[in-house]
């Protein structure tokens, strides 16, 4: 996936924002979700994917959890679905609700989804790929979307990888299609999500009608054709995201963010 080169956060210095600005809190207290059940057998490491460690320390997943409480505020409430060593996790984020998805090893994102939705409260949720090392103000820009509760997908329009999710639009400026074989994308979907309170009940029901081997957006695809769900595209190019898969996928990140390719020895993922 094609990056960009600007974070705030992170390029400020002494220290990123994301640990010393001051949260904010909203009312009622924002509901996210981290699909981190999958195996990451493309990554090639023994731990989960969302605890290899990053440049600055911490691991993908603790980043994340950062991002989240420094943009929605510290009662924020945040659910991560576990499979694969899911003691690790769970270890590791103490501080956090989970989920579990026992068939991990034989199913994909739309049962991790599934699983995660059916087992939390009512109203909205933000979701996101447990292996994105994402800008935290891709937060901040799609705050006000969250506060009007509007289904969205954050998108990046300056790219259009062939093995990347990618999307096209309706005539009334709606995701159409959204997925890995879509022909003529007009973008890339990130991997940050959101779900209304009101269209929740509908993905749910979709999720539940997917196959094992299908990624969540096949859901959201199906909700648009058969049901008329309408999910907006957040584009968020001017901000870096990087969904790590391979070890080049890290060391890209490591890159963009600090300045660095370098790569944590394998220990530090469960310290």
């Amino acid at each position: 996936m094609n990056v960009r080169t600007y974070d705030r956060a992170l390029t400020s210095s002494p220290r990123d924002l994301a640990r010393t600005a001051q949260p904010r809190h909203l009312h009622p207290p924002v509901q996210a979700l981290i699909l981190a059940a999958g195996m990451g057998t493309r990554l090639g490491r023994s731990t989960p994917k969302p605890l290899t460690p990053l440049h600055d320390g911490r691991t993908i997943q603790r980043r994340q959890l950062d991002a989240l409480r420094y943009a929605f505020g510290s009662d924020v409430d945040i659910t991560v679905v576990v499979g694969f060593s899911s003691d690790l996790l769970m270890q590791a984020s103490p501080d956090v609700r989970f989920a579990y998805n026992p068939y991990y090893a034989s199913t994909n994102t739309s049962k991790s989804l599934w699983r995660g939705l059916s087992n939390i409260r009512d109203g909205g949720v933000l979701w996101m790929n447990g292996d994105v090392v994402f800008d935290p103000a891709v937060l901040d820009h799609v705050l006000a979307s969250v506060r009007a509760d509007e289904s969205f997908v954050c998108v990046d329009t300056s790219t259009v990888a062939e093995e990347e999710v990618k999307y096209t639009l309706d005539e009334d400026g709606y995701i159409q299609e959204l997925s890995k074989n879509v022909i003529g994308g007009l973008g890339e979907a990130v991997g940050i999500n959101y779900v209304s309170a009101d269209d929740k009940p509908l993905l749910i029901e979709h999720l539940a009608a997917c196959g094992d081997q299908d990624y969540f957006e096949r859901a959201i695809e199906t909700a648009i054709a058969l049901d008329g769900l309408r999910v907006r595209p957040l584009d968020i190019s001017a901000f870096s995201a990087v969904e790590v898969d391979f070890e080049s996928d890290l060391e890209r990140a490591n890159a963009l963010f600090w300045g660095s390719s370098s790569v944590l020895p394998l220990a530090a993922e469960v310290s």
